[in-house]
C-alpha cells in the first residue's frame, strides 16, 4: 500500500523557492489582491500594465498551494465537456467558454515571451479517449459541439497514437500547451515587481471590506487601503455562505511514474471515465521521461480512506502501461467545482461593487486564473467585458439546479457527524504519525500524535461554518467535508474558506479531554462575515 507519512509535495516543488517578506506597515494602493498563486499574480500583472498601483498578499509563500499541486495542463478541452456546456449555457455561452480558454493559453504564451520566462512552455496536442464504459458515439457528439464552439481544427482519430502506444478512437485537440507551473509563476512574480507591484508573503488577511473605504486587514494588524479588492484564494475566504452553495471542494490525486525515454510524445491525455484520468509527460534534462497520471477525485473530507486513491491510480496505470509502474512521487490538489460547469469571475454577490472573486475553476485553474487576469482590469475600471456575463458569480442557471441541490444535500448531510461516535474510543488508541476524532459528551476533539509520541489536541469544529473535520490519512491533514477547509496536522489553515486554524484544546494523556464551551451544534443559515474590529 502507498502511504504518505506527511503532507506530500509535487515534483514542481523541487526547484528553489522565492521567499517574500511579510507586510509590516500600513499601505495605500489601487488594487489589493489576496492570494499569490497564478490567479492573483496574473491579475496583478494585467492591472499593473493598466497603470494601477497593486499590492499582492498571501498567507504563506507565493504559489505554495494549488498552483504547486496542479498537473499543469493548459487546455481548452474542458473537463465538463462541451455537450454539458451547451446544455447549461447555450450555444453562445459554449462559444465564449471555448474562446476564453483558448485566449488564456495564447496569453500565457505571450507573457512567457514578453518576460523571457524559462518555464518549459510547449505547445502540444491533446487527446480525449474512451474508457471501457463509454460508447464511441460520445466522441462524435462531443466533436459536433466542439466544432460549434469554434474548434474547427479538432478531429476524430480512429486510432490515435501519441507515442509508442495506441489509444483507439480519440478526439485530437491541436495547440494545447504545458509548462512548469512554478517556474512560470515565479517568473510572473518577478515581472509584477518589475512593473512596480508589491508582494508580501506570510501575511494572512483577516478582514476584507469593500466600499468607499475599502481595506484589507492582516493578521499582524496592518491595513491595506485600496480602491478595489480581488480575492484570489481558490475558494473565496471573504464570502461566508452565498458562493459556498454554488461550489464544492474536491481532492484530485496524482502519481509521477518513471518511463523509458520517448515512450510518450509531449501530449495531454484525458479519458471519459467518471472521475476521469488525466495524463501528461515531463522530459527531464538528464533524458529521463516522467509520466504524470491524475484522477480518483472525491469531495474533500468525504472519502473514508483517501490514501487508497493512490493505489487506485497505480492499478489503473499498471493496466494502461501493461507493466508495474515505478512511482517516484505522489501528491493531491484541491479543485473547486461549480454547479453549472463554469467558474466564477467578477463582483462578489451581496458585497460592495469593488470586491471581486475568482473561484470554481473546475480543474482548469491555470487558464481560469489567466481569464481572470484578462477580464478583471476592465471590471475594476467599470468597463464591460465580453465574458463577464458568462462568468458572473451571481448567476444561477436553471439547468444547474439539479447539481446545486445535490451538492448542497451532500454538504448538509455532513452535519450528522455531530451525532456520530468518534473514530476511536480514546487518545490511547492513536499511534504515532496518525490522527483521529474522539467524542467527549456533545463535543468532538481532533487529536494527532506526532512521531515523538506527543499528543496535539484541537476542537474538531471547522471555524468556517462548524462542520466537523475528518483525518486525512493520505496527506496527514484535517479536512472539513462541508466546504473544503483544510488544516495541517497541528491545526493551521491550509485551504479556505476558513481563515482561522483549529482551536487548541488542553488535555492530558491519562484523562479524557475537557469540555469545550465554544463548541456548538450545526450553524445557523447565515453567519457574519470576516472580523474587521
Amino acid at each position: 500500500m502507498l502511504h504518505l507519512s506527511e503532507q506530500s509535495e509535487s515534483l514542481w516543488q523541487e526547484i528553489p523557492k522565492i521567499n517574500y517578506s511579510p507586510l509590516t506597515e500600513d499601505l495605500d494602493c489601487d488594487v489589493c489582491i489576496v492570494g499569490g498563486g497564478i490567479t492573483g499574480l496574473t491579475v496583478a500583472y494585467h492591472c499593473l500594465q493598466r497603470g494601477h498601483r497593486v499590492v499582492v498578499i498571501d498567507r504563506d509563500q507565493m504559489a505554495a498551494h494549488e498552483t504547486a499541486h496542479t498537473s499543469a495542463h493548459l487546455s481548452n478541452a474542458l473537463d465538463d465537456t462541451y455537450q454539458t456546456l451547451r446544455k447549461m449555457h447555450g450555444m453562445n455561452g459554449m462559444r465564449l467558454a471555448y474562446d476564453s480558454h483558448t485566449q488564456a493559453i495564447d496569453r500565457i504564451e505571450e507573457i512567457v515571451f514578453e518576460n523571457s520566462i524559462d518555464c518549459d512552455f510547449q505547445r502540444v496536442s491533446g487527446y480525449l479517449f474512451l474508457d471501457a464504459e463509454t460508447p464511441r458515439n460520445f466522441l462524435e457528439k462531443e466533436l459536433t459541439c466542439v466544432h460549434e464552439a469554434g474548434g474547427e481544427n479538432v478531429e476524430l482519430f480512429e486510432n490515435a497514437q501519441p507515442g509508442s502506444f495506441q489509444l483507439g478512437p480519440a478526439l485530437h485537440y491541436p495547440r494545447q500547451a504545458q509548462f512548469h507551473p512554478l517556474k512560470y509563476t515565479f517568473g510572473l512574480a518577478q515581472a509584477v515587481e518589475r512593473l512596480g507591484g508589491k508582494i508580501f508573503a506570510q501575511t494572512p488577511a483577516v478582514g476584507i471590506r469593500g466600499g468607499k473605504e475599502a481595506r484589507v486587514k492582516t493578521s499582524r494588524g496592518n491595513v491595506i487601503r485600496c480602491q478595489s479588492i480581488v480575492v484570489a484564494t481558490n475558494t473565496p475566504v471573504n464570502d461566508v455562505v452565498t458562493m459556498h452553495t454554488k461550489i464544492a471542494a474536491y481532492r484530485s490525486y496524482l502519481i509521477a511514474v518513471r518511463l523509458k525515454k520517448n515512450w510518450l510524445e509531449p501530449a495531454l491525455l484525458w479519458d471519459t471515465a467518471s472521475p476521469y484520468h488525466y495524463i501528461r509527460s515531463i522530459n527531464r534534462e538528464n533524458g529521463e521521461q516522467i509520466l504524470l497520471i491524475g484522477g480518483a477525485d472525491h469531495r474533500t473530507g468525504q472519502a473514508a480512506h483517501p490514501e487508497d486513491r493512490y493505489n487506485d491510480l497505480r492499478a489503473w496505470t499498471r493496466d494502461f502501461l501493461m507493466h508495474e509502474p515505478e512511482i517516484i512521487a505522489k501528491w493531491s490538489g484541491q479543485i473547486i467545482e461549480p454547479v453549472d460547469a463554469l467558474g466564477y469571475i467578477g463582483r462578489n454577490p451581496g458585497d460592495a461593487e469593488n470586491v471581486f472573486i475568482v473561484t470554481g475553476d473546475s480543474g482548469h485553474g491555470l487558464t481560469h486564473g489567466t481569464i481572470a487576469g484578462i477580464m478583471l482590469p476592465d471590471l475594476i475600471e467599470k468597463k464591460t467585458h465580453a465574458w463577464q456575463e458568462l462568468y458572473d458569480p451571481s448567476r444561477l442557471k436553471i439547468r444547474g439546479l439539479e447539481q446545486y441541490v445535490e451538492e448542497n444535500f451532500r454538504t448538509a448531510r455532513q452535519y450528522s457527524d455531530w451525532l456520530s461516535s468518534g473514530d476511536v474510543d480514546s487518545t490511547a488508541d492513536i499511534s504515532c504519525g496518525h490522527g483521529a476524532v474522539i467524542r467527549n459528551g456533545l463535543n468532538k476533539i481532533a487529536a494527532y500524535r506526532d512521531e515523538h509520541g506527543i499528543l496535539h489536541t484541537f476542537s474538531a469544529v471547522c471555524p468556517h461554518l462548524k462542520g466537523l473535520v475528518h483525518w486525512n490519512e493520505a496527506e496527514s491533514t484535517w479536512d472539513c467535508p462541508c466546504h473544503g477547509s483544510r488544516f495541517t496536522r497541528t491545526g493551521k489553515v491550509l485551504n479556505g474558506p476558513a481563515i482561522e486554524g483549529l482551536s487548541p484544546v488542553e488535555t492530558g494523556e491519562t484523562q479524557r479531554p475537557q469540555l469545550i464551551e465554544s463548541q456548538t451544534p450545526p450553524p445557523p443559515p447565515f453567519s457574519p462575515g470576516l472580523d474587521f474590529t
